[in-house]
This record gives structure tokens, C-alpha cells and sequence, in this order.
């Protein structure tokens, strides 16, 4: 049975009626714009709240009246609260059920007398078997800015205690209250390892993660969402919650950021050569804000000539940042390319740079059909559009801009290959061209998802590109709004999405992640995890090479609304027995223009550079794999020469990784190329 969106979006043939039409206007409805509904809304965790009918309780404090029970007492009205004075954070509720079950989830229900003095900010959840052992399943902090339920979800463990801990108070204080505390059973008992990765504990932030990016100085994920932290659709568009996740301490840090006058939601984003993050468009839709890792500060651009929302962009060999289409938002006219010069600090319009030839048949029209393209930037300041368009090419971005044809996609059987809108690209080897792309389906939304997987070959600038199926041609699932991130080794791991298209519904979820592996070129079916991730959801590889996903919804007072992420640790980190392998550790790492000499503190076989990536709404046009040739100068020295031409070795930053023997890579050291 198909699905239907919840979005009361126009269709191509209402469009063509009325180009007056503005679809956002029916969103707005549908999600109730103002202020009287600026809560947040969670997505529960996929089990069943289980009735504490026998449950006990305890808590390291109490205020006469409000003892701990209370938090278990079933009503709403009641609340524990620690005590008034004396009494000092962290603050922490253990519930015991008194039956090992199998739990994937918790909920914490603040005071709801309309004060918020004790509402749980940061903190941690933890379950045990036997009051003794505690695994850590979920941290982060909570969005302390109403009374609105939060949720704890993770992956299914078998526990008969669950511990929440509160390390932090919204307003600053040292007390602590709690209305009610749930806790979900999960439909089955924990996936057991089979030698496929594993997903980690969850990481809760206070404003759904629609887009990120890895610092490369500090190794920190920031995300952000929109003008608030649940919602995209509104009339004050002048700013953007973000928070800073630090993967060294765990810590979750907030910051509203509005001395830009950019709301930052369903924006392009590229690093350009001076190697500041160029963040354009979106809900302000011309805007440009810059974001300098240095200082961790943002600092408004220049405008776009054209407005665009969900467009595309990417960096070029000469460090300049090239954008296409975005009708999604700024009205529906033809968003052609332009250009940003971080030399001169300025966009130039690239009118011979036409969308056209890009635009998919989406059912939807224009507003739909220019959205997020795949695009690779290439040697002399080329760019390559692998997709989503059945149609590939080539722009050119001097002078006025141009763009030629370079062949279309084709399926097993010889046949055109359909659109694949909401799919994704990834270059996974860069020196040879190589380009993985994934899934997708023909229309934005209310489409049925594919399984079409392809192996995209550039060479030449201009020249038609080399198609071929990847892994016969399919992965093991059909998947829309997934993302893919390349490791260290080349492997490609692809994660999240669902089989049938509907944005802010996570209904046709796919649990299973999977890995393209080029050396065998075969996919491979990873852990499962609890924690859906589709429309707006992202991922991201970390300093240590493993993958962040998060995210997913942002659709106000909805129940797809993902304030959360994961880490999940690929194969390559992990013995046979799921314990983390011995690694390599590069312990300088020193740079001479395009030589870099390499101390580690044991052998090692291999190399590779990783640019670090920016992500949103499955694009991610900043990652891409350079493999290394290294060279084995004795007593754990190595050298390796990284590639001279600029087209393949963008500018910008990237991991550096080295992998021993049994392909367990090392924590990567951050290396910059300039123009």
C-alpha cells in the first residue's frame, strides 16, 4: 500500500495552473505556524512503555512531598523534586522493574505546574541487570525550553534497572524534578554482533540535527537546524540553533546563533579554499554566512545574486565555491550557477551555466526538480552533475559559465535509469575517478524508492562518463533520504532511509545498514540499529573513522522528530570477538607542500586522505576518498606524495589515515591543501 505525505504540497499540475501557488503556504498550515505551538514535539522510541505496576524506585535526595515515587506514580500532576537547599548536581532516579526486560528507550516528562525550576538539561541514561554493572546507553542534553516530554532512545539492552542521571538544570540551578519516567520494551532482544560493525550509544541533542559538519581543528560535530528547534516553517528568519557535540568529553553544547539574520535550514554547503565553511541560502534564502573553525565563530557574506533554497554546491580546484538551482525556496525562476570568490569576496552569475539540463521529471515541477543535485568539483575548475537527473554533465564556471552533455545512467538491462531523487553520491576514489552512487527515487515524495547502485568513472573534463553497475546493480534495499559516508579503506557505508518517499513520516523505515565494498564490489548487510534516520537525517565520518548519524524530521508538533544521534563503529575498528582492535598512531605527521612525512608507532600498510565533509538532505558534496601510495622509509617512517593536480585534491581539509596490516586505521591528522 503506498503512503501518502503529510505535506499538502502542490502538484506539477496545480503548478502549471498557478504559478502563484506557493506550496510553502500549505506546509505552514498543515504544521500550525505560532507562537502557541513552539514545543517540541519527539519521535518515542520503537517499543512498548511498559506499566510500572510493580515497579521501585529510588533517588540519591528528596523534598518533603515530592519523594521519588512520585516520578513513577502515573500522574502528571505530581512531580520528584531534590531538595531545595544543600544539595548539589548530578541528581539521579533509579527505577528497578524487577524483571529483566528488554528495553530500547526512556521517557522523562518535566514538571508541569509551569515552573521550570528542576527541568533536566544535560545528562545520562543507564541501564543495569543487576544494580552493579551500569552501560551507559544515552547522553546529551535536552532542550530546557519547555514541558513538553523528551525521550532517551538506544539500542535494545537487556536490563531490569534503569538509571537516569541529571548533570545540569535548564535555568543553572542545582536542583532537579521529574514528573514521570517511562520506560520502553522492545519488540526483540538486542541484535547480536556478527561480525558487521556495531552502532554505540546515543547522543541527545536539544535541536533536531538537519545539518553538520566535522570541525577539522577541534574533531567536534556541530549541527544545526532551523529558526527554532523543532520547526522550519515560520516567519522569523533571521537565525539558527546549533549545538557542538565534542566526541573527546561527550558534551552537548547549545548556541543560538542570529548575528547573521540566517536561518540556516536547507542550505548549500561547501568549504572553500581559504577553508571556511560557506553555508548559502535556504529559509533566508540569499543569504551567505560564513563559519571560521579557528575561532568557532559565524560571520555574515555577501548575498547571492540568486535566491535558492535546497540547492546544491561545491568547491572548485581554485577554492571557490560553485552553487546550482534551489526553486525550493526564493520563488520558481531558472536558478542557473554562480559563483563565490573567497579572494574578492564576492558572487558572479554564471548566466551560460544553465539548470536545465539537470532538472529531473518530478511530478512536482521546478520547485522539486532542481533540488539537490550531485555535484563533483573537477579538474579546471570543472564541475561534474552525476544526478540525481538521469542526465549527466558537465559545467564549465569561467567566464560566463557553460554546460555540455556527459551521457545518462543506465540500469543492468541497458535501460535508462530513472531519476533518483533523495539518493546520494559519493566519491570514493578520487584519483581514478570513482564515483558510488545509491538509491533515490524518480519523484521527491509519495515515490516508490530504488536499489540502484552504480559505479560513475570521470576522466577528461567534457568527456562522457563510464557507467557501470555496482554490486549487479542493486544494493540489498530500496532506499530515499539515506546518506553514505566513505571510509579510510574505500568502503562506502550507506545507512538510514525508507522504501517508499514521504517526508516527516518514518513509516517504511530501512533498520539495516549496508557497505559497498569496491575491492569485491558486493554490498553487505551491517548491525541493524533502533533509531530511525530518513527525511533530514545525516552522517558524517569522525576523526576516528567512525560514522555519525543523525537527525531526521523538523516538522513542529509531528512525532518524527529525531533530537538525537549515533555513532556506529565499522568492522575495520573491531577484533573478531566485537572488542576494539589495536591500532596504529601517527604520531607526527609533518607537511611539505604536496609531501607529507609520517611517524607512527607501528607498521603500517596503507594510506589515504578523506576531505572533511559537510552534510544535509543526504548531500554531501565536500566528501571524497584520495588513496596514497606509501612509502616505506623504515623504523615506522613513511612518506607518501598526494596528488598535484587540484581537481582531484580539492582544496580544503582532510583526514589523514594510515591502516596496518589487518586494515584498522589510525586516528586521522588533520592536513590542509590551499590554492
Amino acid at each position: 500500500m503506498k503512503l501518502h505525505t503529510p505535506l499538502l504540497l502542490a502538484t506539477a499540475a496545480s503548478l502549471a495552473q498557478s504559478a502563484a501557488l506557493d506550496p510553502r503556504s500549505e506546509i505552514k498550515k498543515h504544521y500550525r505556524e505560532g507562537p502557541a505551538f513552539a514545543k517540541l514535539y519527539a519521535a518515542a522510541p520503537l517499543g512498548t512503555e511498559i506499566v510500572p505496576a510493580a515497579w521501585k524506585v529510588t533517588c540519591d535526595s528528596a523534598q518533603a512531598g515530592y519523594e521519588c515515587v512520585k516520578a513513577i506514580d502515573g500522574n502528571n500532576g505530581s512531580f520528584w523534586h531534590t531538595p531545595y537547599d544543600g544539595s548539589n548536581l548530578p541528581h539521579e532516579i533509579v527505577v528497578d522493574m524487577g524483571l529483566v526486560k528488554n528495553v530500547n528507550g526512556m521517557s522523562a516528562l518535566p514538571r508541569q505546574d509551569g515552573n521550570n525550576h528542576g527541568w533536566i538539561a544535560a545528562h545520562e541514561v543507564a541501564v543495569s541487570t543487576d544494580n552493579k554493572n551500569w552501560e551507559v546507553v544515552a547522553s546529551g542534553t535536552w532542550n530546557g525550553g519547555d514541558e513538553t516530554l523528551k525521550f532517551a532512545n538506544f539500542e535494545t539492552r537487556s536490563a531490569r534497572y534503569v538509571r537516569l542521571r541529571a548533570t545540569s538544570e535548564a535555568t543553572g540551578q542545582q536542583f532537579t524534578s521529574l514528573a514521570e519516567l517511562k520506560v520502553y520494551e522492545a519488540k526483540a532482544g538486542a541484535t547480536a554482533y556478527a561480525r558487521n560493525g556495531k552502532w554505540g550509544p546515543t547522543i541527545n541533542f536539544p535541536t533536531v540535527p538537519v545539518a553538520a559538519v566535522v570541525d577539522p581543528l577541534s574533531g567536534q560535530v556541530l549541527v544545526w537546524s532551523s529558526y527554532t528547534y523543532d520547526n522550519f516553517m515560520g516567519t522569523t528568519r533571521d537565525r539558527v540553533f546549533t549545538s557542538l557535540w565534542d566526541p573527546a568529553t561527550n558534551v552537548v553544547t547549545p548556541k543560538l546563533v542570529d548575528n547573521t539574520d540566517h536561518d540556516m535550514f536547507c542550505p548549500g554547503i561547501s568549504i572553500d579554499g581559504a577553508g571556511k565553511m560557506v553555508v548559502t541560502g535556504g529559509n533566508s534564502a540569499s543569504k551567505t554566512t560564513f563559519y571560521d573553525f579557528g575561532s568557532q565563530s559565524w560571520t555574515a557574506g555577501p548575498e547571492m545574486n540568486v535566491p535558492r533554497g535546497y540547492q546544491a554546491s561545491t568547491s572548485l580546484s581554485d577554492g571557490r565555491v560553485f552553487t546550482i538551482g534551489g526553486c525550493w525556496s526564493g520563488g520558481w525562476s531558472k536558478k542557473n550557477g554562480e559563483v563565490y570568490d573567497p579572494k574578492t569576496n564576492k558572487w558572479t552569475m554564471l548566466n551560460s551555466a544553465l539548470v536545465k539540463p539537470m532538472l529531473t521529471n518530478d511530478k512536482q515541477g521546478i520547485y522539486r526538480a532542481d533540488n539537490h543535485g550531485w555535484l563533483f568539483g573537477w579538474k579546471n575548475a570543472s564541475v561534474f552533475q552525476a544526478g540525481p537527473s538521469t542526465a549527466m554533465n558537465w559545467y564549465s564556471t569561467t567566464g560566463d559559465g557553460g554546460v555540455s552533455p556527459a551521457g545518462q545512467r543506465r540500469t543492468t538491462t541497458g535501460g535508462i535509469d530513472p531519476d533518483s531523487m533523495d539518493g546520494d553520491a559519493t566519491m570514493f576514489d578520487a584519483v581514478r575517478g570513482k564515483i558510488l552512487t545509491v538509491g533515490g527515487s524518480p519523484s521527491y515524495q509519495d515515490s516508490e524508492a530504488t536499489s540502484h547502485a552504480h559505479i560513475i568513472t570521470i576522466g577528461d573534463v567534457g568527456a562522457q562518463a563510464q557507467v557501470q553497475p555496482a554490486g549487479k546493480g542493486n544494493m540489498a534495499s530500496r532506499r530515499a533520504f539515506h546518506s553514505s559516508v566513505v571510509l579510510p579503506n574505500g568502503q562506502v557505508f550507506i545507512t538510514g532511509g525508507q522504501s517508499y518517499a514521504v517526508p516527516f513520516s518514518d513509516d517504511t523505515p530501512q533498520l539495516t545498514p549496508e557497505m559497498y565494498d569496491p575491492a569485491t564490489d558486493s554490498f553487505s548487510n551491517q548491525q541493524p540499529n533502533s533509531i530511525i534516520r530518513v527525511y533530514h537525517s545525516v552522517a558524517l565520518l569522525l576523526q576516528d573513522g567512525r560514522v555519525f548519524s543523525a537527525g531526521g524530521g523538523l516538522c513542529g508538533d509531528c512525532k518524527t522528530n529525531h533530537f538525537d544521534g549515533q555513532v556506529f563503529t565499522p568492522e575495520y575498528l573491531l577484533t573478531k570477538d566485537g572488542e576494539l582492535a589495536p591500532r596504529p598512531t601517527i604520531r607526527s605527521a609533518v607537511q611539505t607542500d604536496r609531501r607529507i612525512a609520517i611517524l607512527t608507532d607501528s607498521p603500517v600498510k596503507t594510506a589515504s586522505l578523506i576531505r572533511y565533509g559537510t552534510a544535509t538532505h543526504t548531500v554531501n558534496t565536500d566528501q571524497r576518498r584520495v588513496p596514497l601510495d606509501l612509502m616505506d622509509l623504515g623504523n615506522n617512517k613513511y612518506s607518501v606524495n598526494v596528488p598535484s593536480e587540484p581537481g582531484i585534491v580539492l582544496p580544503g581539509y582532510y583526514m589523514l589515515f594510515v591502516m596496518n596490516e589487518n586494515g584498522v586505521p589510525s586516528v586521522a591528522k588533520t592536513v590542509q591543501f590551499l590554492v
